[in-house]
């Protein structure tokens, strides 16, 4: 299954600012080492230090979590799933997020194209099934709330699409995208460092 929270014994590296010493270059790497990951470029900024691990502190909130994720995705399109997730994401400014669930897109066969126009959706309709711009607006109109609620025909719209058992696995992944985004968030987690199916 996939997460929003890293694992709770993992640690994430702080870079620092390049160094140079006799074993080593001005990027502080050792003599014929590869080049660092992406994020970790000496001519990038440096990669900032998550405020909390909170999985490790909170570990059984972090395990039902992942009860409650595996739970809302039964039943749904794995594509789909994952436009919901990425585009909540986005709204959420949740970096570790949008570079998780983009890249299980990738892997799970979706194409940088439809990833890369979610931001303008609306304005993108063609990329998308009836069904996905249904799933999207409904994603939106959650996580936004703008209204302070979900208006009428968004909602009306995704019932065009969805029976009821498939409406409430949607509802239910919209709403724990956005729980594992506000600790992403929160916990200013890093993006960069997630490999495709890794918490699956």
């Amino acid at each position: 299954m996939t997460t929003d929270a890293p694992a709770p014994t993992t640690t994430t590296s702080t870079v620092t600012s390049p160094t140079t010493s006799p074993a080593t270059g001005p990027t502080g790497l050792a003599a014929g080492a590869p080049a660092p990951a992406t994020g970790e470029r000496a001519d990038h900024a440096p990669e900032h230090t998550p405020r909390l691990n909170w999985s490790a502190h909170a570990p059984e909130v972090y395990k039902a979590m992942l009860r409650l994720d595996a739970a809302a995705r039964k039943g749904l399109d794995p594509k789909l799933l994952e436009l919901v997730k990425i585009r909540a994401s986005q709204l959420n400014r949740c970096a570790l997020c949008v570079d998780m669930h983009s890249k299980d897109a990738l892997a799970a066969g979706e194409s940088v194209e439809r990833i890369v126009q979610l931001s303008a959706w609306e304005e993108s309709g063609h990329f998308y099934t009836e069904q996905e711009l249904a799933a999207l607006a409904l994603t939106e109109a959650v996580t936004v709330l703008t209204e302070g609620f979900v208006p009428d025909a968004v909602y009306a719209r995704a019932a065009e699409h969805f029976d009821e058992p498939a409406l409430a696995q949607l509802i239910a992944a919209i709403t724990v995208i956005n729980a594992w985004n506000r600790f992403g968030v929160t916990c200013r987690l890093v993006p960069g460092h997630y490999r495709p199916g890794q918490h699956r």
